[in-house]
């Protein structure tokens, strides 16, 4: 059977290209040894579940590994209770102990058999207390310490039973010294289970404190690097002799998803089996290219999945969230990251911004084209004059199939001086941006791309750069602060086009004096042909 890329619950190394885990797994290893018990928190489809069972394998040479999933395992209806949480979680123990085929001793044996009992018999004084007399006697006559992974274990935090579980676990932790207990414990899931207060909530009660705070921190790094992409790629092109340069194409794919999982996996099986065999990707060598990855990103960020479907109702059931991305993307804001801030832990934790040298960031530049998009195609955004100007000129400036970046600036420049300028009162420095992107969008929607370059996205600067049909432009969008600031801006860009590989690059300057000079000028510089409009 040829192997796949896999986007859908956990990767197995005999069906699925996969990077290798190693690294990570030896890391986490350290944890169990030292006997920490431990949160692993992260976004949805980041990996989680491949690692726990990747992980179940790995330290099964000295450990028994009990491994769970809350969502699998444990139906909402057996948190209803004690009794019944812990006969469920009891019988599935117990289930996958056996399962594992080891020959116990005969002491753990039988107590693993009194517990079997007691599920069986239906016992109504079987309640966490009891549960955790029967684990400690198993953990005390096993041969080997025990470790328990629980996946999804956030899907119970809505449970009183699941607090009162959790508490249990502390306190036998807190009294390992003179009661046998777990080694370790791994609780994994997007929610912190050390702070619950995001997740449990009532009427009645707002509950800010968690049993978990035994956890240590988590430091292990469960992005894909650059190398461990290449890695992967190094597998398929084994197989497929495209004739790609693997550690070429891995650093493009960072550079757009830095490493998240599913966006890695999810752009490569587009390639392998979306963009391959298509009209202008006929072959494998032609789907493995640039241009070949632009377009399965095209693709990407034109459907509908179930990872950007939960990001945006994130933003609608965490109205925080959206101020924070907002102010991000459209204001040029740089916010001091602080772990302790609720709105930007809130956004972290669902992965949607990194701590970038000390300033948040959104976390990689598909998810900042999700909310642009998200944000441009709002209803008050459509009804927008500069956006309906564009969808009334959009069939102007695709030529042959290249896109006409200087023809498009100069309608802008009409448009926007028609719009706004006689209203610099009204225009906001951050509005530049905005508007820019409303009238780019429905001109490229479909066909290209856009994103904003990071490390250029602030109040005075910011580069856009445009993907179309496989062909890059940038757009250096700034605010006119005088001609010295402005040749300044034209030699950044030079050197940014050098970056690149371009001999072309256009300005779009924002200029409040009140002499101006509207308009669309080109400036040659070495080799190098700028396009500068002002507005």
């Amino acid at each position: 059977m040829n192997k796949t890329f896999n986007i859908t619950a956990d990767c197995k190394p005999g069906l699925h290209y996969m990077v290798d885990l190693h690294s990570r797994l030896e890391q986490i290893r350290g944890y169990v040894d030292r006997g920490e018990y431990l949160s692993i928190n992260r976004a949805r489809q980041y990996g989680k579940t491949t690692t726990l069972r990747a992980l179940d394998e790995y330290l099964k040479d000295a450990y028994y590994v009990v491994g769970m999933d809350f969502q699998m395992q444990m139906s909402d209806a057996k948190f209803r209770s004690e009794n019944a949480f812990s006969v469920a979680f009891a019988k599935a123990f117990v289930r996958i102990l056996q399962n594992q085929g080891a020959a116990f001793p005969e002491e753990m044996e039988q107590e693993l058999n009194r517990l079997q009992k007691a599920t069986q018999e239906n016992r109504e004084d079987l309640e966490l207390v009891e549960l955790f007399q029967h684990l400690s006697d198993i953990c005390r006559e096993s041969d080997r310490p025990l470790v328990l992974i629980i996946d999804e274990a956030d899907s119970a935090a809505n449970h009183q039973v699941f607090l009162d579980f959790l508490a249990q676990l502390r306190g036998y932790y807190i009294d390992r010294d003179r009661s046998a207990t777990f080694r370790s414990v791994i609780l994994a899931g997007v929610y912190d289970i050390r702070n619950l207060k995001r997740k449990f909530r009532s009427d009645e009660d707002h509950r800010r404190n968690s049993p978990w705070n035994i956890a240590v921190e988590f430091k292990v790094d469960m992005s894909f690097s650059a190398d461990e992409i290449a890695g992967m790629l190094e597998e398929y092109e084994k197989d497929h002799a495209t004739g790609m340069d693997p550690a070429e194409m891995a650093r493009l794919i960072y550079e757009h998803t830095s490493g998240y999982p599913f966006l890695v996996s999810k752009l490569c099986k587009l390639m392998d089996e979306e963009v391959v065999g298509s009209e202008r990707f006929p072959g494998v060598e032609d789907a493995w290219t640039c241009a070949g990855f632009l377009e399965a990103e095209r693709m990407l960020l034109g459907e509908k999945n179930t990872l950007f479907e939960s990001m945006v109702n994130k933003l609608y059931d965490f109205p925080e969230l959206k101020d924070v991305v907002y102010s991000i993307l459209f204001m040029g804001k740089e916010s001091p990251y602080n772990a302790l801030n609720e709105a930007i832990g809130t956004a972290e934790m669902f992965g949607f911004v990194k701590n970038i040298n000390g300033v948040v960031a959104i976390a990689n530049r598909i998810f900042e084209m999700v909310f642009y998009n998200l944000f441009l195609t709002s209803a008050e955004n459509q009804n927008t004059d500069i956006y309906k100007a564009a969808i009334q000129d959009k069939n102007q400036f695709v030529y042959a199939g290249h896109l006409n970046v200087e023809r498009l600036l100069e309608r802008f420049v009409v448009h926007f001086d028609e719009l706004y300028g006689d209203r610099p009162d009204y225009f906001k420095e951050e509005d530049g941006r905005r508007y820019f992107l409303l009238y780019l969008r429905p001109i490229i929607n479909g066909t290209g791309n856009y994103y904003v370059e990071s490390r250029t996205r602030n109040m005075e600067r910011t580069d856009v750069i445009i993907d179309y049909r496989g062909e890059q432009s940038i757009i250096e969008l700034k605010i006119w602060r005088g001609n010295a600031y402005n040749e300044r801006g034209e030699k950044q860009l030079v050197e940014y086009l050098d970056h690149y590989h371009l001999k072309k690059g256009y300005m779009l300057s924002f200029n409040f004096n009140k002499k101006k000079e509207i308009g669309v000028r080109r400036v040659v510089l070495g080799d190098k042909v700028l396009v500068e409009a002002v507005v």
